[in-house]
């Protein structure tokens, strides 16, 4: 146990029923009278983003949208959104979609500025400084991105994904609205909703772990473990998916008190060299990593399974083993691949992708046992 942890927050966060309508008070209790609003095409075509464009209009703000931003995208391309702001009166960003809609609009919120750009901030984040207000209103219940002071882009040349992190880049205002993940697509709800599994689990058991991070950790793992089976299959599973949204917040919360751990480190590569999806990448390492750190946190394992999971389990060793077979049997039931070979990856080089694991130092110190060099290897030929 750390004996100095901290919290960080998101100044204001809106939840409950159509919470979008608050957006419009917050706009104008900020003076914003020119808005941003991030967001992908597919979202815009869908008309998600309409009770934002409306609360904009509400607030008496003018507004530009940015819809042109892909799916875990490089440094290079964020900086070209980045770009569509820079230079352009703006008071206010506002985030509508996953995870690299929010990372992208969090750095716009501090490249606002010529200054630096996004890739220097990979080589120094401490350089960030807030420049915009920024508003988060996720569309999927995963990657907690609404919470957290990270933004992950991908590196081509170094064939890997790195997590640009600085206090900066916390959201001041996140809207959970659960209307925003009622029609999502169920393999998207099923890897961003492991990804939000993942956080909740590897922050608990992580070496890092605290107070704080406990708190918000373990009521995530619970909402998570007993909800993302029927938010994921059934579309009007209201409040299980509202559980989710929520769970995935305070996941997010867990990253910024505590840290995830080896499966977000190993699963890097694998975005950034084979292009597989963090949370499916993710959801493939989920059960090899934890049977290797199992003897290093079976007892956190055995509380995490007090707390969820409701069975027979006697012994701190049938608890710890069983919170890791149900987490398996999850990824199974949402048909999320648990080899790389399932995902059409071929040709791939253990080795490589084990150098490129270990350069995750940032994560890999959270992790409660030592992972060697050959440990990745061997955890990532599980995987093949």
């Amino acid at each position: 146990m750390l004996s100095k942890y901290s919290l960080r927050l998101p100044k204001v966060v809106y939840g409950g029923e159509s919470p979008t309508d608050e957006l419009a008070v917050a706009l104008r209790r900020e003076g914003a009278r020119s808005v941003v609003v991030f967001t992908d095409a597919a979202l815009h075509r869908l008309g998600l983003v309409s009770p934002v464009l409306e609360a904009i209009e509400s607030a008496g703000a003018t507004c530009q949208i940015v819809d042109d931003i892909p799916a875990e995208p490089t440094y290079s391309q964020v900086q070209s959104v980045v770009d569509q702001v820079r230079g352009v009166s703006t008071d206010a960003i506002v985030a509508v979609g996953g995870g690299s809609v929010m990372d992208a609009a969090k750095l716009a919120g501090v490249c606002a500025t010529d200054a630096y750009t996004v890739h220097d901030l990979l080589a120094d984040p401490s350089r960030a400084a807030k420049q915009l207000t920024t508003f988060m209103v996720p569309t999927t219940a995963g990657t907690g991105a609404e919470a957290t002071p990270n933004a992950i882009v991908a590196v081509p040349e170094d064939e890997l994904k790195v997590g640009i992190v600085n206090d900066a880049m916390i959201a001041d205002y996140v809207v959970l609205d659960a209307r925003m993940i009622k029609n999502l697509p169920r393999p998207i709800a099923a890897s961003t909703g492991i990804d939000a599994l993942c956080h909740a689990i590897e922050c608990y058991t992580s070496a890092k772990a605290n107070p704080f991070s406990d708190v918000f950790a373990l009521e995530a793992f619970d909402l998570i473990v007993n909800n993302i089976e029927a938010a994921c299959d059934d579309p009007e599973a209201m409040d299980a998916k509202r559980a989710m949204q929520v769970a995935s917040f305070y996941a997010g919360i867990a990253i910024t008190a505590s840290g995830t751990t080896a499966v977000h480190a190993l699963s890097y590569p694998l975005g950034g060299k084979y292009h597989v999806a963090h949370g499916v990448s993710n959801a493939i390492l989920l059960s090899p990593v934890m049977h290797f750190n199992e003897p290093a946190i079976r007892e956190r394992l055995a509380a995490a399974y007090d707390r969820a999971i409701h069975g027979d389990a006697a012994t701190v060793e049938e608890k710890s083993a069983a919170v890791i077979e149900r987490m398996d049997r999850i990824v199974s039931h949402l048909d999320i691949p648990k080899k790389l070979d399932e995902l059409g990856v071929a040709g791939v080089d253990v080795d490589q992708l084990a150098a490129a694991g270990m350069t995750v130092q940032r994560l890999l110190v959270n992790n409660r046992r030592e992972v060697t060099l050959e440990d990745a290897r061997a955890i990532y030929a599980q995987v093949l």
